[in-house]
């Protein structure tokens, strides 16, 4: 049976005017490259043309000639050095002209006095306690004298000659991911403690040269927090993101529920540091006046069963920031600023739960660790009640015993990804992602209804939807399983002709097995390439109601991969092949 999620946008386009073959639509294409766009800028030592043209001719790229899949389609490398790289692309009388900018990811180091553009640091208005250290950097000539002035102090910035630079995250899909080791004498740093609670304002940074002498101001404040009198604020967002440190490359942590309250520890610029660690933004957040530090006990703790999940209720004082861990059969759940007085937990004989222990950590930390009864979770909620702490496990659900209908009774929510405005990856011919995304999709929705299972779409035609609906009709509807299907590209530094392969990526342990079993049937069963399995942060691997996973079926930008993904009948194999490994997973439990 299948369900349309009310996700609608107005003036919707159905997919039934979108070309599954586009390359069919015109016998003899013309030469034409979808990427890079025009103008295109990056900081990669190289770069891939994706295009096509006629399968018959060659075509060239400066002179030199292309490997082309049978349909004419390419996607060869090139070197780039720093600044303008001229390219002119030739098929027969067919000309283009693409021009890639290298940018430098390292500073502009001026030749005299001066520092390099945007380099200072703190470069934002920062908060510290008493004691932490505070470091300052700045990028300037080689040889030069650098010092930070702050009040009556005078703190020297040494050069930096050796750095160790870490590669983005993406590197790790182009196994380029090691550090590497730069040698500069053009980086300046030092760090030093304050022990009053003050205002210190701006630094100025100095920097002397051949007997001359130039100061810039800094542009953030600096201020040390009086212990005595720190700010306490409640978290206002449904979910509050923590992260472990002041920015978003910094890696998320638990999010904090609505109504969390804790002690601001330090600032830096829009974010606020907890007194248990994580960082939030400022703007998830409300300040309560005149609040000591959130500090509760915690004695009983109860548990109520529903009939879909059961509810462990944490009866509290105040509402105290929370983290959470889930292991092969155990989760574990963490109250921070809290003290036990406990002498008692009921908790009676559960479909999930085998067993709850305990343990005070620290003087204000508790750790609880729920034992399940088997490896699969399938999925939690956490929410603050007044000053309650809910935690809520679901149950497995009831598979079918219908021999003709396996998946009779199970939920399951399907994501085709992008849509709209979104096109996604471009195949050589300017196929976009969002139209393969809903043909696998609706494919594969019917052969799962085949099979009686209920399926929800997030999208049914080629409609905007934000990642936000997205992420908000797994945690609504709370499926068995949810799966987002994609279809992949590579950073610019990729190797676009020579990658190809299934992948399916993961967030939280319960997604894990599932992650492994559909990447795993998938490449053996119909024999495609393995990109890997992997780890990976995304939106729509978060949602913790269910086990989530997202599915990136092969390489749009692949020459070759892309005829596999654009044939009809390959598409019905292996949507049918989807819906086997769901079964047999299922049928495991």
């Amino acid at each position: 049976m299948k369900h349309t999620l009310n996700l609608a946008i107005a003036n919707t386009v159905v997919l039934s005017s979108v070309i599954i073959n586009p390359h069919l639509a015109q016998a003899e294409p013309s030469l034409s490259v979808v990427y890079p766009p025009p103008d295109h800028e990056t900081t990669a030592e190289r770069i891939f043309f994706i295009g096509t043209a006629s399968p018959s001719g060659q075509v060239l790229v400066n002179g030199q000639k292309v490997n082309r899949s049978p349909q004419g389609h390419f996607a060869p490398s090139f070197p780039l050095e720093i600044g303008e790289n001229n390219f002119t692309l030739t098929h027969g009388e067919e000309e283009l002209e693409i021009t890639v900018t290298r940018l430098s990811n390292q500073p502009e180091i001026p030749e005299g006095l001066g520092f390099a553009e945007n380099s200072l640091i703190p470069s934002t208005n920062i908060a510290r306690l008493p004691g932490e250290l505070v470091c300052f950097s700045a990028f300037a000539a080689p040889d030069a004298r650098v010092d930070v002035r702050l009040r009556k102090e005078r703190i020297a910035l040494l050069p930096e000659t050796i750095s160790v630079e870490l590669p983005p995250n993406s590197a790790v899909l182009t196994a380029e991911n090691q550090p590497t080791t730069i040698v500069s004498i053009s980086k300046y740093q030092g760090c030093q403690s304050f022990t009053e609670a003050r205002n210190l304002g701006k630094p100025r940074f100095e920097v002397s040269l051949r007997g001359e002498r130039f100061t810039q101001e800094g542009t953030g404040d600096i201020q040390i927090l009086s212990p005595n009198n720190l700010e306490v604020i409640e978290v206002i967002a449904d979910a509050g993101v923590a992260r472990t440190g002041a920015s978003t490359n910094y890696s998320r942590l638990t999010p904090l529920p609505k109504g969390t309250r804790a002690t601001v520890t330090g600032k830096e610029g829009e974010w606020l540091r907890l007194d248990y660690g994580g960082w939030i933004k400022e703007s998830e957040t409300q300040p309560i006046p005149n609040s000591i530090p959130p500090r509760t006990l915690i004695r009983s703790v109860t548990s109520r069963q529903l009939s879909d999940s059961t509810d462990i209720i944490f009866p509290l004082q105040v509402p105290v920031p929370i983290s959470l861990q889930q292991g092969d059969n155990t989760i574990t759940l963490t109250l921070h600023n809290t003290t036990a007085q406990t002498d008692t937990i009921k908790l009676n004989d559960d479909p999930l739960i085998k067993r709850l222990d305990w343990q005070q950590v620290t003087p204000f930390e508790i750790a609880y660790t729920f034992h399940l009864k088997t490896d699969q979770q399938w999925g939690y909620d956490v929410r603050y009640e007044g000053t309650s702490l809910i935690l809520s496990l679901r149950h497995p659900p009831v598979l079918s015993i219908r021999r003709n209908q396996p998946l009779h009774g199970i939920k399951i929510l399907l994501d085709p990804g992008h849509g709209g405005d979104e096109s996604g990856a471009k195949g050589g011919t300017g196929y976009p992602e969002k139209a393969i995304n809903l043909v696998i999709s609706q494919l594969l929705e019917q052969k799962l209804t085949d099979l009686g299972a209920t399926v929800y779409l997030t999208r049914e035609t080629d409609i905007d939807v934000s990642l936000q609906d997205r992420v908000k009709a797994i945690q609504e509807l709370k499926p068995d399983i949810a799966l987002s299907i994609h279809y992949n590209a590579l950073p610019d530094s990729g190797d676009a002709e020579n990658t190809q392969g299934i992948s399916t990526f993961w967030y939280h342990p319960q997604a894990h097995d599932l992650a492994v079993f559909l990447h795993n049937y998938l490449t053996e069963q119909i024999d495609r390439p393995s990109y890997g399995v992997f780890w990976n942060n995304l939106a729509l691997t978060r949602p913790h109601t269910a086990p989530t996973v997202l599915l990136e079926l092969g390489f749009m930008i692949n020459p070759w991969e892309l005829e596999w993904i654009t044939n009809s009948q390959e598409q019905e194999r292996l949507s049918s092949a989807i819906a086997e490994a769901i079964t047999v997973w299922f049928s495991s439990f």
